[in-house]
């Protein structure tokens, strides 16, 4: 109820403020989306997506129209999410409308606006997220604000950090840097190939910490498997003993219901240009309110203030970063707005209904899951083994089939919202007409 309430109160909110600049935040139905793509119905296109979100998960009419909000073509579809995503239409006109308007007039007066538009956007994420806007930076993305945490978490030589084996550089090999330089502890955890439960999954974690332990660093959804962590349970086992949670989040934000305040980490990290399918050299870092002020930025920027103790509001501090793209910040709202009218519940059992089909099909065909199968052990993100020519199978998916995956861990094939059920059955044939070649 509070996130659906938080929901209301966030397309009240975003409705009252689009006055502050023409077309901005407009609501579902607004869109002022030119023409359909080529091979897609145009009389789909030009229709409104309905108030309150599908009726279900197989309310395909639905889904058919917030496909039709996206400008790629039905002859090359995106379905590498976990790198990559199209933003709506909208959220491109609107960085181009913002960026003309920044061209035509540059001047202090016409861009103080933008003030305005961020924190706007910053509401707007914070909404989504279930926690406070002085709690949330809008940074570049997942890399910066994992560096962020990295290098501004207090600790001393002989502190333990620990890992995901399967985290992120970012989050990973930038945490060897640092204890190269400070005399740290890292050490990183393997799960289990193929989890049959979330036990497994805790498990190991768990017997990793000691009294040392001072960081617990993990990724959300791993872009190399697919295994998605049980946060929840990992955050109990860590706060009784003051272990910082750190999330990566890249995986995860726009895709999966996120609610921060009921996962209970201390920081997350996120890119709006995956499965956000925000602008692009946007991100977001959340840091719980206890934890700001013991954490310092790397980098100070106009903005941060005269002195080593500046009055910045909350978790802005991580944002003082110099000159930004004012289109893209106040772009991050509208994407936001996008999110919100579909609904985070709704968009994720739409990718939980579509990976799961994925996942049976490559599987039918007799493809080896690197994924696990149960929705609860993974997000969006589908991998299958490739023991034969990676690169040949992936290159004519893509030629052959129009189907844009990627070969990070196998064969990964991430569907979002955008994608139709004709997508995923034209994936799966793709594959079975390169079955020898994935196979070898």
């Amino acid at each position: 109820m509070k996130r659906e309430a938080t929901r209301r109160s966030f397309l009240t909110e975003m409705a009252a403020g689009a006055a502050v600049l023409p077309g901005a935040f407009a609501l579902p139905g607004a869109f002022g989306l030119p023409d359909a793509p080529s091979g897609y119905g145009r009389d789909v296109q030009r229709q409104e997506l309905p108030p309150g979100g599908p009726r279900s998960v197989r309310d395909e009419p639905y889904w058919e129209l917030v496909r039709a909000q996206f400008s790629f073509t039905e002859e090359r579809v995106p379905m590498n999410a976990a790198n990559l995503c199209p933003s709506p239409r909208s959220v491109a006109a609107r960085v181009e409308d913002l960026t003309r308007d920044i061209d035509r007039d540059c001047s202090f007066n016409n861009r103080a606006k933008f003030r305005d538009l961020t924190e706007r956007s910053r509401a707007a994420v914070a909404a989504q997220l279930g926690v406070s806007p002085d709690e949330i930076a809008i940074v570049r993305n997942t890399s910066e604000a994992n560096n962020t945490i990295n290098n501004g978490v207090p600790l001393r030589a002989g502190d333990e950090v620990v890992l995901w084996d399967q985290n992120h550089p970012t989050n990973n090999v930038a945490w060897d840097v640092r204890a190269a330089r400070f005399g740290i502890t890292v050490k990183r955890v393997a799960v289990p190939r193929h989890p049959a439960s979330i036990q497994e999954l805790i498990d190991p974690f768990v017997a990793a910490l000691t009294g040392r332990t001072r960081v617990l660093s993990l990724t959300h959804v791993s872009n190399v498997s697919g295994i998605r962590l049980p946060v929840r349970e990992l955050v109990e086992a860590a706060r009784p003993r003051g272990i910082h949670v750190h999330l990566d989040g890249a995986q995860s934000w726009g895709v999966l219901d996120v609610d921060l305040r009921a996962l209970g980490c201390d920081s997350y990290s996120a890119s709006a240009h995956k499965w956000f399918m925000g602008p692009k050299e946007a991100g977001v870092l959340y840091v719980k309110e206890a934890r700001i002020a013991e954490i310092w930025p790397n980098i100070v920027a106009p903005g941060w203030g005269n002195d080593a103790d500046p009055d910045v509001k909350g978790a802005r501090k991580f944002e003082s970063l110099g000159q930004r793209d004012d289109a893209c910040l106040a772009a991050v709202g509208t994407t936001a707005e996008f999110h919100a009218a579909v609904g985070a519940a709704e968009t994720e059992a739409r990718v939980s209904e579509l990976a799961t089909a994925l996942k049976e099909g490559l599987a039918e065909l007799g493809l080896t899951l690197v994924t696990p199968m149960d929705p609860v052990l993974s997000g969006g993100v589908c991998i299958a083994e490739v023991p034969g020519d990676r690169g040949t199978a992936l290159r004519r998916l893509y030629e052959e089939h129009g189907i844009a995956g990627a070969g990070t861990g196998g064969m990964r094939l991430c569907p979002h919202v955008y994608n139709t059920r004709e997508h995923v059955d034209r994936a799966v044939d793709g594959a079975r007409a390169l079955r020898a070649v994935i196979l070898g």
